[in-house]
């Protein structure tokens, strides 16, 4: 007998909304891996793959981005810049010299001291081949490997891991060229581009790119079939429909043996929660540490086992949105600024607006958008206050602060744990509600007696 879940959740419905997450992590504008698919099976079917080849470049091209989060701190550092603008811009960045010495002048170091910015463009023109492999190497092998979390076979891993080769054999991370590129990479890779160039600029823009590429970038026979599909009424139209998205998840093929079942859904949050965890090393298992501190909270206070598996999801996945923020931000070691607090307070906001988006999650979206409310309405985005705070909001706020107390961050070293809770303690009442803050001190307690016993 199918679940609840199996009935009401299409997988494509799912991950592409998911995947609008991944649009604000390489700075586009959103919807681009949902339009980027509907390229991708323009060209497919002109290339007259089969239906079982097109459900694998469908997922292929819609997670193409899975690994987007794991080199945004090593470019921040690298470049010292905006990580999100950066990816964005890179995506249109030319192959020639003048225009990869422009693109390194004009993005590294923008807001650092003149000899920061100096030494930094310097180690750039210096070792810029080793520093592109390895943020490309970085990215490509951990989107195949949430690719295999998120239960896809081993050709969608695949196409996701050479999305960056080239057909000359001048793309990385393995220098794979011609028929040695997997199809669905070589698609992917022009779908890409044609969206880039299509949303900054206009067709004629992602035509002449497309033309331009061709032999070196992209398999000739990929532009001839885009080309093909370029050529019949209504691509432009539809490309550019309000309803597109809704256009792309009805063309998934079918395939029955990968049901969204509750364990798969409990991987996808995982999965997710993993993506956006990698953003920073100083928020590394963060999410999973809150969705275990929340559970055991939830534990305490009598919930039940389907609500808690519904609470650990939810923890999983409520910062979400710091996908959209930069890593300028999230690992700088001071103070923020106005400007700077504006866009880290926006991750809530985010957090709920993508997962709104998904409606098996979209229960959850109030705990994304309200994890950082306080009790005395002095929290933000909304200012929400007592009641108007949810009691699994709270318990997910106390888990979240506990987490962030006791872990390193850029700013100081992690606290102890009785440290953390003492400064916890003096704000019951006003950020924190005294019943999720007395069950997370009896489970806290609970745990480190058990891990008194086992030592």
């Amino acid at each position: 007998m199918e679940t609840t879940a199996q009935q009401s959740v299409r997988l494509a419905e799912l991950l592409g909304a998911l995947s609008y997450a991944l649009d604000l992590t390489e700075g586009q504008p959103v919807g681009h891996c949902v339009r980027s698919t509907w390229i991708g099976m323009q060209i497919g079917r002109h290339m007259g793959l089969s239906e079982a080849d097109l459900w694998e470049l469908y997922y292929t091209v819609l997670l193409k981005d899975l690994g987007c989060s794991s080199n945004a701190a090593r470019i921040c550092e690298l470049y010292l810049s905006d990580d999100i603008g950066f990816k964005r811009d890179f995506k249109t960045m030319g192959s020639s010299l003048p225009k990869v010495l422009g693109f390194v002048l004009t993005h590294t170091g923008r807001r650092s001291s003149l000899g920061d910015r100096l030494r930094s463009i310097l180690n750039i023109m210096q070792n810029g081949g080793d520093i592109v492999n390895d943020l490309i190497q970085t990215r490509c092998h951990r989107g195949a490997e949430i690719a295999a979390m998120l239960r896809f076979p081993t050709a969608v891993s695949s196409g996701i891991h050479s999305l960056d080769e080239h057909w000359d054999g001048q793309g990385r991370p393995d220098r794979l060229a011609g028929q040695s590129i997997p199809v669905y990479a070589r698609i992917a890779l022009l779908s890409q581009v044609v969206d880039v160039f299509h949303t900054a600029a206009g067709r004629d823009a992602a035509i002449e790119e497309v033309r331009a590429r061709r032999g070196s970038w992209f398999d000739p026979a990929c532009v001839d079939s885009l080309e093909a599909a370029m050529a019949e009424a209504g691509f432009w139209e539809a490309l550019e429909s309000d309803d597109m998205a809704n256009a792309v998840f009805d063309l998934a093929p079918a395939r029955r043996h990968i049901e969204v079942d509750e364990d798969y859904l409990d991987d996808i949050a995982r999965a997710f929660a993993q993506i956006v965890d990698s953003k920073s090393p100083f928020t590394a298992g963060h999410s999973e540490r809150v969705a275990v501190y929340a559970d055991l909270v939830a534990g305490e206070m009598g919930y039940p086992a389907s609500r808690r598996r519904w609470l650990r999801r939810a923890a999983l996945l409520h910062d979400i949105g710091k996908l959209g923020v930069s890593n300028s931000i999230l690992d700088k070691n001071g103070k923020l600024d106005d400007e700077e607090w504006i866009q880290m307070r926006d991750h809530s906001a985010m957090s709920e607006s993508i997962l709104s988006r998904v409606p098996v999650f979209r229960e959850m979206a109030r705990i994304g958008g309200a994890h950082h409310e306080r009790l005395d309405g002095r929290g933000y985005p909304r200012g929400l206050k007592g009641e108007e705070i949810e009691e699994e909001t709270r318990i997910v706020t106390v888990a979240d602060v506990f987490d962030a107390l006791t872990a390193d961050r850029p700013y100081r070293v992690a606290m102890p744990v009785d440290e953390a809770l003492g400064i916890m303690r003096a704000d019951i009442g006003t950020a924190f509600d005294a019943a999720c803050f007395s069950a997370l001190e009896r489970a806290i307690q609970a745990v480190e007696g058990n891990l008194a016993l086992v030592a």
